[in-house]
């Protein structure tokens, strides 16, 4: 009987010769470009340091938090009062029932990459970490700026609201001393979501930082799009919509953008609006905003399907974005067809990249994706990388090879963090072991030419070198 593999050894998630070569010859010494993640500008312009690994680990990270709570840990130690050593404690005594959990990878690669630690974290390992991290912490290369540079990271691409004053963005042009390149990304989802409350209010917000009084649909278009200039003016060249779906309501038949018109006028005078209005005037914004970003040559963004705040209980006391949003099954097909066809019709279509969370989606993704690519660039439509529920070793695979067979693996921008942690970078080398994985066996089968000049440049282009031409970093 063979003896088991070290864990997190050399060679983890690489099953034969030819996935750790090419694993270890081309992928693993390749830069980051982090093309879209939630990490707070305002860190990184201060160089943050961090005082202990309770407030860079747990601070804001929903993947503990839902793992904390279903191992029974009370909310006090999640996000209420506890001590930072409490939380952290807590943590350590989670992590074992995290077994076959990604996270349980995700925390052992974090340890070893930031602080050379490999102990498994449990109860009685847990003090020893806490102090050992702490004390490392201290040093200048895992404060904020120090992290970038330490994980190789070459890109990062926050994201960002267009109300945003962007300060911390103009402190980092201004400072010019990051060797890390980091760009805003224009998320303007609260000027679409008509239908919430804060909507007006947001609009206030909006024309204010706009320098515009906003009274109409017109005035609103204008808006945006002077704070896209804003936005180009620091280096934006993505947008990003996180939506249950397209809202695409009779876009065929061209009448959305008069009667988006009206709906704003009657939301902004107090008025209550439908259910059906609500779609007909988040779908003309959208095809607008489409426009906008195909004549600026921007890379637009849609992640799909995410069902959020189910628990009305907890989202009340805690607020949204605190670990209560599942994958949603929502029918997709149709209305992004209609979205990104009446964009395609007039040569509007900016490069796009689609996200699904409900993996029955796969298929419908990868293949409507394919649809619109006319040739003008490689990849202009793409289906982008497995997403939040997702984001695990199965759901890697199981896009990785979706895409291989309904699309060009060859020509796929790669993996992103979507993170609001600076200790998420090595989710990287997780999925770039994963796609070497996959290459290997696939060679070891005699399904891919035993080729290692091939396949590595095939690795090299997924890990980095398709991001930076498609994205023109």
């Amino acid at each position: 009987m063979a003896l088991p593999k070290s864990f997190l050894g050399d060679d983890f998630l690489l099953e034969n010769d030819i996935a750790a070569a090419l694993f270890h010859d081309h992928a693993a010494r390749l830069p980051i470009i982090d093309y879209h993640n939630h990490l707070p500008p305002e860190d990184i312009a201060a160089n943050r340091r961090f005082q202990n690994i309770t407030q860079i680990w747990l601070a804001g990270d929903h993947y503990k938090w839902r793992a904390m709570r279903a191992n029974g840990v009370p909310e006090k130690y999640i996000t209420g009062a506890a001590t930072d050593w409490e939380k952290f404690e807590k943590w350590a005594q989670t992590v074992p029932a995290t077994l076959r959990n990604p996270l349980f990878h995700w925390t052992h690669l974090e340890l070893r990459r930031y602080f050379d630690i490999e102990k498994i974290l449990s109860p009685a390992t847990a003090r020893d970490i806490f102090e050992q991290t702490n004390d490392a912490l201290q040093k200048p290369e895992l404060i904020t700026q120090g992290i970038l540079k330490k994980m190789n990271v070459e890109v990062v691409c926050t994201t960002d609201d267009p109300a945003d004053d962007l300060e911390a963005h103009q402190k980092i042009n201004e400072y010019q001393r990051i060797s890390t390149q980091i760009n805003p990304t224009f998320r303007p989802d609260k000027a679409i979501f008509i239908e919430k409350e804060g909507f007006v209010a947001y609009i206030e917000k909006l024309a204010a930082a706009a320098n515009l009084e906003i009274q109409n649909f017109a005035d609103l278009l204008k808006a945006l799009r002077r704070r896209m200039d804003f936005f180009a003016s620091l280096g934006c060249r993505l947008s990003d919509h996180g939506l249950e779906k397209m809202p695409a309501a009779d876009l065929a038949s061209g009448k959305t953008e008069n009667q988006a018109v009206s709906i704003f006028k009657k939301k902004i005078s107090g008025k209550k609006i439908t259910p059906a209005e609500a779609e007909i005037y988040q779908s003309a914004l959208l095809f607008e905003l489409g426009k906008e970003y195909a004549r600026r040559g921007w890379t637009q963004q849609f992640h799909l399907g995410a069902l959020r705040n189910n628990n009305s209980r907890l989202l009340k006391n805690l607020g949204a974005d605190t670990g209560f949003d599942s994958i949603g099954d929502f029918s997709q097909g149709i209305p992004l067809s209609h979205f990104l066809d009446k964009l395609d019709k007039n040569n509007q279509l900016a490069q796009t990249i689609l996200y699904n969370l409900n993996p029955a989606d796969n298929e419908v993704f990868a293949s409507m994706a394919g649809n619109f690519n006319d040739g003008s660039t490689p990849g202009k439509v793409q289906w982008g990388s497995a997403w939040w529920f997702l984001d695990q070793k199965d759901g890697m695979e199981k896009q990785l090879n979706t895409l291989s067979q309904l699309g060009l693996l060859a020509r796929f921008v790669g993996m992103l963090t979507d993170s609001r942690s600076f200790m998420s970078f090595p989710r990287h080398e997780y999925f770039r072991r994963i796609l070497c994985n996959l290459i290997g066996r696939d060679v070891q089968n005699g399904e891919l030419p035993h080729d290692l000049d091939l396949l590595g440049k095939l690795v090299e282009d997924v890990c980095y070198f398709n991001a930076r031409n498609y994205f023109k970093f």
